[in-house]
């Protein structure tokens, strides 16, 4: 049970707000879905973090992979369990293997993984962990993705902590029949 209504009906919304969940719902491709329920309850923090979202989300630099990567990971580090359950299954659409989510999920050693995806992988477990990323694990993953890559994947992350922070301090719970984020070892 959340510790707010999770306004993910348009019905659910103050008929004041309507108009920002339109544009809410216009910006994540037709839903209102995730933290957006409950960032509703702040209107304008609600449409511009849709509209960061859709750029990140859909519009950045990155692969579809490497995007859902990240957000996995990012999902790990906050032990989000909705953020985490939903992107695995885009994850796996995107074509990322078991054994990466696996590696992710159960916050394995990244030392068999391909060299790019381990660079993903480093950087947002060195961003949660330290709040900074060493040079050699900055330089690795910008030679894989070029500087806007670099950026906006550091941008994703930072999306993916308002989400994140949202769904675990309103305790948002996942949809029944999507994985389980991992027990912590």
């Amino acid at each position: 049970m959340t510790r707010l209504l999770n306004m993910l009906n348009r019905d659910d919304v103050p008929e004041e707000n309507r108009t920002t969940y339109d544009n809410v719902a216009e910006f994540r491709g037709g839903s209102v879905s995730g933290p957006y329920g409950i960032l509703l309850h702040s209107p304008e923090l609600a449409e511009k973090t849709a509209a960061l979202g859709k750029y990140v989300r859909w519009n950045s630099d990155l692969t579809p992979a490497q995007r859902e990567i990240a957000i996995i990971t990012a999902a790990r580090c906050l032990d989000a369990e909705l953020m985490w359950g939903s992107h695995v299954m885009l994850a796996k659409k995107a074509d990322v293997s078991e054994s990466i989510i696996e590696t992710i999920g159960n916050e394995n050693s990244v030392a068999q993984l391909d060299p790019e995806i381990a660079s993903i992988v480093s950087f947002v477990r060195q961003l949660f962990k330290h709040n900074r990323v060493d040079d050699e694990t900055f330089q690795n993953l910008k030679n894989y993705i070029g500087k806007q890559g670099i950026v906006d994947i550091t941008g994703l992350v930072g999306y993916y902590t308002i989400v994140g922070f949202t769904l675990n301090a309103f305790e948002v719970p996942p949809p029944e029949g999507v994985e389980a984020l991992p027990e912590k070892k």
